[in-house]
């Protein structure tokens, strides 16, 4: 008898769902580690200085990424944060899942999202089961409160931050949703700006990790951070005045685009964001450091999708998007690879870099993996817990995207180093090879018919149709 047989029966006798290979243990402690997963918004593939960034600094990140595995070829769930988000939560990617893009409209008035559903199962669902206290903290997404898609009929026992989008806008808020309450922020009444709502968030995360120290939890930390509006504190943005040569944002009722607020230094406020939230990251891990968890607690970060350019942000200037192609809402790699690190001492290979072709949807099978329960079996995820722990890992067969806010419906599929884009359903099917273009410059559909006709295959049968999200020709 090996040994994952040995533990398998082992842990089914004591009624504990078979673990991973590289635990020691079936006892409660030593099989079910906690998890925090760390999710910036808009954050680009280049945006941290692991992966190439020199006009600000990261070093807690850059700290997480050495201490850990830095995976260069991670995808976002979509090129938008709500769709995104969904494939994180539930296991689908865009073809299959319930939200499909940013539903602004509804009974909820502006910012309103698609809520999810009682029958839609996220992380959060899986792992209370087994015994986690389950806290969620920052931009939700997946349903306003009085839906089914509030945070605690979706798992949650905590939440704290923004249910929707369109209110995530702002960092001044006169009020903020906590545990179902509307909580009204005193500083921000009135125009003022005295509680940054970013650091609130940043401040119950740290709560939630002091009050359940000793039973195991599942942190979920949606920032808001970089997304516009490009706004941070004088102890943030000073550091960088005068640095860069500025292009003002005016918001609309300065004459200017847009609900954005004006912000004269763009590039100094995004700067000085990105660092805001890599201290606080700092914060978290030297916290786990102080309560004596940090080995048995497994730390991941990632972005929501690629770099935007709204409120005065300037992508090209910082080289957001790094090698690749693109930005927030196209589905060339710009849009939707982003940067994923993951760190657990003790079971991943410190200064480890991983190649594994892996995407959002894969995190609710790793998830359930780490805290030893059933795999949801009708999902599009692929645990990557082997790859974490230098174990042979399952590849994905595709990886596939679509995106309808554009005129028509986006679509995209990755395949090995293979990867089409078609911008409409009747349209013809790019196809480039990752290996040798990691730009997407050179199109040699003509080139390779037998691999065109394979992707467009899987454009035409991978989605199952939705009534919200049906797809849309060129017109």
């Amino acid at each position: 008898m090996n040994r994952r047989q040995f533990m398998k029966q082992l842990c089914g006798i004591a009624g504990i769902a078979a673990l991973p290979l590289g635990f020691t243990s079936c006892s409660k402690s030593a099989a079910k580690p906690n998890i925090i997963y760390i999710l910036a918004d808009d954050l680009g593939y280049g945006d941290l200085g692991c992966y190439g960034q020199t006009h600000f600094n990261t070093p807690n990140l850059d700290r997480l990424a050495a201490e850990g595995m830095k995976f260069t070829d991670h995808y976002a769930g979509s090129t938008v944060c709500a769709p995104s988000r969904c494939s994180l939560m539930t296991g689908f990617h865009t073809g299959h899942s319930r939200v499909r893009g940013n539903y602004e409209s509804g009974p909820h008035g502006f910012g309103a999202c698609l809520e999810l559903r009682p029958q839609d199962v996220t992380v959060a669902e899986l792992l209370k089961p087994a015994g986690y206290a389950t806290g969620v903290f920052g931009k939700w997404s997946l349903g306003v409160m009085t839906t089914t898609g509030q945070p605690d009929k979706q798992g949650f026992d905590e939440f704290m931050g923004y249910l929707n989008q369109g209110h995530a806008h702002f960092y001044y808020t006169d009020y903020l949703w906590k545990n179902g309450e509307k909580i009204t922020l005193e500083g921000n009444q009135d125009g003022k700006q005295q509680q940054y709502t970013h650091d609130l968030i940043a401040n119950e995360t740290l709560d939630f990790i002091k009050r359940h120290k000793d039973e195991p939890f599942f942190l979920y930390v949606p920032f808001t951070i970089p997304h516009a509006e490009l706004l941070v504190p004088e102890d943030s943005i000073g550091p960088f005045k005068g640095k860069f040569e500025e292009t003002p944002h005016y918001s609309a009722k300065d004459g200017g685009r847009g609900h954005y607020g004006t912000q004269l230094m763009p590039k100094a406020a995004f700067a000085g964001m990105v660092e805001r939230m890599d201290r606080d990251v700092g914060h978290m891990m030297d916290l786990l450091k102080e309560l004596g968890i940090d080995d048995n607690t497994i730390v991941m970060f990632s972005s929501d999708n690629g770099p935007h350019k709204e409120g005065g942000a300037d992508p090209d200037f910082f080289d957001s998007n790094g090698p690749v192609r693109g930005y927030k809402r196209d589905l060339y790699d710009g849009g939707i690879r982003v940067p994923f690190m993951v760190r657990w001492p003790g079971k991943i290979k410190a200064k480890s870099t991983s190649k594994h072709v892996s995407a959002f949807w894969d995190f609710l099978p790793t998830a359930c993996q780490l805290a030893g329960v059933d795999v949801p079996q009708d999902i599009d995820g692929v645990s990557f817990l082997p790859e974490l722990l230098g174990n042979k890992q399952p590849q994905h067969e595709y990886l596939y995207w679509e995106f309808h806010e554009n005129k028509a419906t986006d679509q995209a599929v990755r395949m090995g180093e293979w990867k089409a884009v078609r911008h409409y359903p009747s349209g013809p099917v790019e196809l480039y090879n990752l290996s040798v273009d990691i730009e997407e410059q050179n199109n040699i559909a003509d080139q390779y018919p037998q691999i065109v006709a394979k992707m467009k295959e899987l454009l035409d049968t991978t989605r199952t149709d939705h009534e919200l999200w049906p797809l849309k020709d060129k017109t």
